[in-house]
């Protein structure tokens, strides 16, 4: 477990950040409501004592994956969000999904991995030179192929087996990532929103997950946290 003090958990900062602001009243699921401390201009504020209750719980489970080697998946696929995870995922050196999760990525984790086993083979023969005994045309046709592998598997080229968690940004967005971790046994830590079911995870964290401001907060803490694992 991540000594208390390493946490730096600052709740001011967490406001600034915009972590407190949920959706309107007439979304919120009820079983976010346990979160939710007040209302403004009909917007549910959540209780910021608890989001960091949460966010503390999520950080130790993430600091004893990382210390044990294992692997956690980043998911996040809104279009605002996918530089910020990119960045975050690679700083990290952590797997990512930022663009449009495939599905069967974890159901059928065998197929995927034999289309990532083709992408790689394809960047490496570019690499070496190999593609040029072909003709324009047809190099053009394995560059664009690659650009599109690249879009759909960049980020998961070197997962050699399904993670040992996954972090999602949005469970309504992605939610079939949320199904196929579930179905597959593996851990959720992620953000939820006043509109979600915060019972989905194993490990929520009741925040914004709309204002980039907010993601950034908390990628920023579970960077900071994951550093420190690998360099105890």
């Amino acid at each position: 477990m991540i000594k208390e003090n390493d946490l730096k958990l600052n709740t001011e900062k967490m406001i600034e950040a915009g972590l407190i602001f949920g959706h309107k009243k007439s979304k919120t699921h009820p079983k976010m409501k346990k979160y939710i401390s007040g209302v403004k201009n009909d917007i549910h504020i959540f209780d910021i004592e608890k989001t960091s209750e949460k966010l503390k719980e999520a950080l130790n489970f993430i600091y004893e994956l990382v210390s044990n080697n294992k692997t956690i998946l980043f998911v996040g696929t809104k279009i605002q969000i996918k530089d910020i995870l990119k960045d975050f995922a690679n700083e990290v050196n952590c797997p990512y999904i930022n663009e449009r999760w495939c599905g069967g990525t974890f159901t059928n984790f065998e197929i995927v991995r034999k289309r990532i086993e083709y992408f790689k083979n394809l960047e490496l023969k570019k690499e070496k030179g190999e593609l040029e005994k072909y003709t324009k045309k047809e190099q053009m046709k394995l560059d664009k192929k690659i650009k599109e592998l690249e879009k759909k598997f960049g980020g998961i080229k070197n997962l050699e087996k399904l993670p040992d968690a996954i972090f999602i940004l949005d469970i309504k967005k992605d939610y079939t990532a949320l199904l196929e971790a579930k179905k597959k046994g593996i851990p959720v830590i992620a953000i939820v929103d006043t509109n979600v079911n915060p019972d989905l995870v194993n490990y929520p964290i009741p925040a914004n997950d709309d204002a980039i401001s907010s993601i950034k907060y908390i990628l920023d803490v579970v960077k900071e946290v994951i550093l420190k694992a690998k360099n105890q």
